[in-house]
């Protein structure tokens, strides 16, 4: 089992920068793949960024490609989104998790989520 409680959601204005942080419980949170996704009411959950175990592979949206920076500490138990020139079109709930399986960006195989926070970027 895996616990995830994400933070550093809030209120930014446009073309400023948040930093999201996932802290993990158990002893295996450096087996998993940890991916960001988020959701706005009333569209399907999103991908937005993803990183291996070791850091050694990540992807990110399209949309978000150049902005955004996935990275994690396994000795922490905890994987970060740096989020630089926020727009307006990127206020949603973030929310981090957990997969064992390798190289996926695809919401249905991960197994744990944390409960999201929010992020509001006014303009």
């Amino acid at each position: 089992q895996v616990q995830l409680v994400e933070s550093g959601g809030g209120l930014v204005q446009a073309g400023g920068s948040l930093r999201l942080s996932c802290a993990a419980s158990g002893r295996t949170f450096s087996s998993y793949t940890m991916g960001w996704f988020r959701q706005v009411p009333g569209k399907e959950r999103e991908f937005v960024a993803a990183i291996s175990w070791n850091g050694g592979w990540t992807d990110v949206a399209d949309s978000v490609k150049g902005r955004f920076t996935i990275s994690r500490n396994n000795a922490k138990n905890t994987v970060y989104l740096q989020m630089n020139s926020l727009k307006p079109e990127d206020t949603a709930v973030y929310y981090c998790a957990a997969t064992r399986v390798l190289l996926t960006t695809s919401p249905g195989v991960y197994d744990y989520w944390g409960q999201g926070t929010q992020v509001t970027v006014s303009s």
